[in-house]
């Protein structure tokens, strides 16, 4: 039987589109607000507001969804959405731009919440990263799609036409999902988490969800923070401190979604037989080791399958989180538990490119590098301390004090 169900096809379906139209908004926006005479200060200045939409929409959207369930959601944000692309290129002034971002933020978290709570709930946890990677797939494929289509639209038509295309893709991902997607109940053994007797059938505190998903939180929140960083200020450092050249930097991107989209539902199977939290502390520690390979690497195809290899890992990292967030909690607290996920990982992309940016101007490039190393090398250290917050490593710790209950090994126990 395959692990892939129908709404999960669905699901996918919708991704694609949905994928696409980011990436052609990804691809134009900065250039569009530069051709209305936005300095690069206002340019990134204006992406907070896009951040700040996603940070205050994210818990909000949890309660939300359990209200309306989660496809309704989904569909209600590619609408949403769609009309924000379609108005993007009709905001002239500074404060209708970041209006539109801002709201663009807050119908983006919607899209990302109530699709990785339909994407944990029809999965069964022993297949939960191999299919949160396919989505992920899925979504990197509309993300690579977007960009090329934006780059011929953009030599033949104007702005209101690129982004009514890309709202066109959006709106029909929403229609197709309030056409196609009723909501549906969770699969069975969507979960592996082992609740208390005072525990089932009832709702989590907030507080408690945030306590068991902290290991996923914490991944969210430095994948956030190292993508929105790395993206503006790693082309900067190739060109200042090693001499690239600006046009050989912008394959960049491109590098990075491949490893991603080539390594990553190899290590989704993988962390589905060896454990989720597992498979992440060792995403991270590759990670972690390509970055600081930037530093001292100097030959430039040696960077670019750098670049390849950190988006194996830290692009390949993220979806396996998820998965782990998806067999921590139990169906029911899915929604808030993304709403969290997803606050943090709004949160690292809000921060990075702030933190970063200043790092650089004052320390240079290297400096901000190693910044990103300290912070994978904490991470990791996190998932060692915290290693049993997988269910996979309680069963193997179990089994171990099954197999050897007494901790010294000697005949007849300690006292013998």
């Amino acid at each position: 039987m395959s692990p892939v169900t129908p709404q999960l096809r669905r699901l996918y379906a919708t991704t694609l589109p949905f994928g696409i139209a980011c990436g052609i908004s990804i691809g134009l926006t900065a250039v569009h607000l530069n051709r209305l005479g936005y300095s690069k200060d206002s340019i990134g200045f204006l992406a907070l507001f896009f951040g700040a939409g996603l940070v205050a929409f994210a818990l909000p959207v949890g309660a939300i969804i359990r209200r309306f369930s989660a496809e309704r959601v989904l569909s209600a944000s590619l609408v949403g959405y769609a009309g924000c692309l379609a108005a993007f290129p009709f905001a002239k002034t500074f404060a209708q731009v970041a209006g539109v971002r801002f709201v663009d933020g807050l119908f983006t978290i919607g899209i990302w919440v109530s699709s990785e709570t339909v994407l944990l709930a029809q999965a069964r946890k022993e297949h939960k990263a191999y299919l949160t990677t396919l989505y992920a797939i899925w979504l990197a494929s509309g993300y690579v799609a977007g960009p090329l289509m934006a780059t011929g639209m953009d030599r033949f038509v104007p702005a209101t036409v690129s982004f009514g295309v890309a709202a066109l893709f959006a709106l029909s991902a929403g229609l197709y999902v309030a056409l196609k997607m009723p909501p549906a109940p969770p699969v069975e053994g969507a979960s592996a988490d082992e609740e208390t007797e005072g525990e089932k059938g009832s709702e989590l505190s907030a507080a408690t969800i945030l306590w068991r998903i902290k290991t996923s939180c914490f991944a969210s929140f430095s994948y956030g923070y190292f993508q929105a960083a790395v993206v503006i200020f790693l082309p900067l450092y190739l060109i200042e401190s090693k001499g690239i050249p600006e046009n050989r930097t912008i394959v960049l991107p491109g590098l990075f979604c491949l490893g991603m989209m080539i390594f990553s539902n190899v290590a989704g199977r993988v962390a589905d037989r060896v454990g989720h939290l597992r498979a992440v502390r060792v995403l991270s520690f590759i990670g972690l080791c390509c970055v600081a390979g930037f530093i001292y690497a100097d030959n430039y195809w040696l960077m670019l399958a750098i670049v390849f290899g950190t988006g194996g890992s830290f692009a390949s990292m993220s979806p396996v989180a998820l998965a782990l967030t998806g067999v921590i909690v139990e169906p029911r607290d899915y929604s808030r538990a993304n709403s969290i996920y997803n606050m943090f990982y709004a949160a690292g992309i809000l921060s990075g490119p702030l933190v970063a940016s200043q790092i650089f101007q004052r320390l240079g490039g290297v400096a901000m590098l190693y910044h990103h190393v300290a912070m994978w090398a904490a991470f990791v250290l996190f998932t060692v301390i915290f290693m049993y917050d997988d269910p996979a490593a309680r069963r193997r710790r179990d089994a171990k004090d099954v197999n050897d209950p007494d901790p010294t090994g000697l005949p007849g126990g300690a006292a013998g």
